[in-house]
This record gives structure tokens, sequence and C-alpha cells, in this order.
């Protein structure tokens, strides 16, 4: 009897299937050479790092060791590959001026990451195809491709689309921290006049995601409310990814997917990539929460991009200093967020990011200089090299040649 066959006599008779699981994983000691070598053979690819400001200029060269969760010396020193750099805009009014705003954000932050790539070829390319990364790797050098985080910046119409799948945009999420044009957010913004209810994908959010599927582009659902998700992922020809999420079933929050919207990922033949953001990881202790929402007050009230260098500086080490007093989420924590999804969607369709440098990292990988951490505890818990070859970018790179695909066959 097939599976299917199986599953609807089980259903017939009320009996639910367990969760999809990979084969089982022993746990088991793991020396440091033997996860050097299984990390060297890998490709890692992470999918969200963002780009600070004054990215790709005097204040902040990636080429050099910075302040920065990542650049080329740290990639170097942990064996990061490959990551997606991120086109960034945050949620702002639904109107002529937000627009412009947004979109001028956009371009500012687009061409920063073209700086930085263009002014070290020898170290890094971008690629905005499957190939294109395993050629770039193959040549030694690191593998950039770009993500835009809120779809916002289009504005009231998708003409922008082309414009920036031609850039090398592979993936678009369609919403932030609050609702847009496009659909609901997971974090409605009451400050924007966002209802407390995700209504569902706008007329323009359903055409917005036919026009990626055409161009090639993944359609990101992470940030995304569950009922727009839900409906991107029915619409969506493609596989979609969720490029920097948590999972509900392992710590209750906004912005984690819970085991329907994982399933409906494994259903569509996508990818949820696991992020390893503290808060989203697991409960913060009290005294840090507290902590940080003190420093917030009083260094980034305004928002970063109002903050001097002095506060961004005080903030940053504040917070530093309250993990070094409390305890902390550390990478044990982030990994039982990957078995979860694994045990729950099977293991083709889970992967590993980190939205470094946009308030990610755990104890254990807080930075790019320690990427190989995140392998080693993957073969302490049992996983294959054929596993963690899938989670740390071979279950991407297939959702990226599946849409160019989708994109070809219209």
């Amino acid at each position: 009897m097939s599976r299917l066959s199986l599953t609807c006599l089980l259903l017939a008779l009320g009996i639910a299937l367990p969760a999809v699981s990979d084969a089982a994983r022993t746990p088991r000691e793991v020396s440091e050479a033997e996860a050097r070598a299984l990390h060297t053979r890998v490709l890692t690819l992470d999918t969200h790092v963002d780009i600070g400001r004054g990215y790709a200029t005097e204040q902040l060269d990636p080429g050099r060791f910075t302040r920065a969760q990542v650049d080329l010396p740290k990639m170097r020193a942990g064996g990061l590959d490959a990551m997606f750099l991120i086109v960034f805009t945050g949620q702002g009014a639904l109107d002529e001026a937000g627009y412009a705003k947004a979109a001028a954000s956009a371009e500012n932050s687009y061409r920063a990451i073209r700086r930085a790539i263009e002014a070290y070829p020898d170290q890094i390319a971008l690629a905005s195809t499957a190939d294109e990364v395993e050629a770039i790797h193959a040549s030694g050098r690191k593998v950039a491709l770009i993500g835009m985080e809120n779809a916002y910046p289009l504005g009231p119409s998708i003409e922008g689309v082309p414009l920036w799948a031609e850039r090398g945009v592979r993936y678009v999420g369609l919403t932030h921290m609050g609702h847009n044009q496009f659909g609901g957010s997971s974090n409605p913004n009451p400050a924007l006049g966002d209802a407390p209810e995700d209504g569902g994908l706008t007329e323009l959010g359903r055409d917005l995601v036919k026009a990626l599927n055409d161009h090639g582009i993944l359609v990101d659902i992470s940030h995304v409310g569950k009922r727009s998700m839900l409906e991107a992922v029915l619409l969506s020809r493609a596989p979609v990814i969720a490029s920097h999420s948590g999972a509900a079933g392992r710590y209750e929050n906004a912005r984690n997917l819970d085991d329907e919207q994982l399933k409906a990922i494994r259903d569509n033949g996508g990818v949820a990539q696991m992020v390893a953001f503290r808060s989203y990881v697991a409960a913060l202790a009290p005294e840090v929460a507290a902590g940080i929402a003190e420093l917030r007050a009083a260094h980034i009230a305004k928002g970063w991009d109002a903050a001097s260098e002095a506060d961004i500086a005080a903030y940053n080490q504040g917070v530093l200093d309250l993990r070094a007093r409390y305890s902390d989420v550390g990478l044990d924590a982030f990994v039982d967020h990957i078995d979860y999804a694994v045990d729950l969607i099977g293991v083709d369709h889970v992967g590993i990011a980190s939205d470094f440098d946009g308030g990610g990292g755990v104890v254990g990988w807080d930075n790019a200089a320690e990427t190989l951490n995140v392998t080693w505890e993957l073969m302490r818990r049992g996983y294959s090299e054929d596993d963690i070859r899938k989670l740390w970018g071979g279950n991407v790179l297939r959702i990226l040649r599946a849409a160019q695909a989708a994109a070809k066959a219209d």
C-alpha cells in the first residue's frame, strides 16, 4: 500500500500519521579535526546577512576585520562560503512619500552591496543562479547573493520586479514588521495604524507572487502573517523560502512558524531556514530583556538611522555586558529548532540562517568566524554528511533551480 493510500485510510479512521522523520540520528563524540574536515567539504550558505550603516565605505569595509558580525576575514576564519546580503527596508506609511523614501533606502543598500563585491573581485563574486554559486565556490572565492527584505520599496505596483531580478535579487520578503500594500505581517505595527489581524494577501500581493515566479525570484514568507503566508504558498508555482524563521513548536514567538505553516512549506517543496536569533530561539533572561529595553530607550529611541555612532557603540557594549552577566541563549537551543523542523517536515526542507548584523547570533555562533561550530554540533547530534550538506545550502540551491525552471515554464 502506498503512503498516500495509507494516509487516506488512517484519516478515514481518525488516526493521524506521525510527523515526517528522517533516518534516526545517533549522538556521538566528534573531534575538532573531523568537524573541520567535513565543514570544508560542504558548501555553507547563510540565507540572511544584513549590512550595517556605512557598509562598503571607510566606515565599514567588509574586506577587513570590522565591528560587523560578517566580513570577508571572518568568513574565511569560520568557513562560511556564501551568503545572501540583504536589501532591507523598514515599514513606513503606505503613501507616495513613504514609497519614495523606501525606494531610496533600497537603492542605497543595493549600491553598497555592489560596492563591496566590486572592491574585492578576487575574494567574492555575485551569483544569481545555483550554477553560479557552485562555480564561484569552486574558484575559491566567497559567494554573494542578494535578497530583499520587505517588498515595500516596490511601491503601489509590481513594475519594479524585472529590474530587481536583473540586478540579481533572488528572494523577496513580502512584508516585514507591519502590514504593507501586499499583505499582512506576523508583527502588525499599531503605530502605522495596522489592524491586529492579518487580512491576507491583497490583489497586488497576489500579483506580486506571480511576478516573482515569472522572474525566477523566490517568494520569502519570513515576517509574513499566517493567512498571507499560507495564501502565498498556495499561489506560488515555485518552492517558497522562509529565509530566517524559527519553529513555534520549539519556542512560541510571532516570528516563528507553527506546524501547519512548516508542513505547508514542505508540501510546496520549499525550505524553512531556521534562524539563530536569540529572542526567536528561546526566552531571554528577564534581566537581559529588561536591560535591552532600557538601552533601546536610552540610545536608539528614534531608530538606528537616527542614532549616533556613540549611541550605537554604547548600546552594543551594554548588550554585551548584559549577556556576559546573565544566562544567554546558546547554539544548542538554536540547533534544537533545526532538530524540531527536520523531525516534522524532513531534512530536505530545512536550512540555516543567522540574521547577522540584523540582531542575529547566539552564544557559539555569534559571528561568521564561529560558523564551524554549527557543523560540529550537527555532527555531534548524528546528522550525516549528506544531511549537513542539504541543511547548509543544498536545499536552497535546489529551490533556486526550481524557481528558474518555473520562470522558464511560464
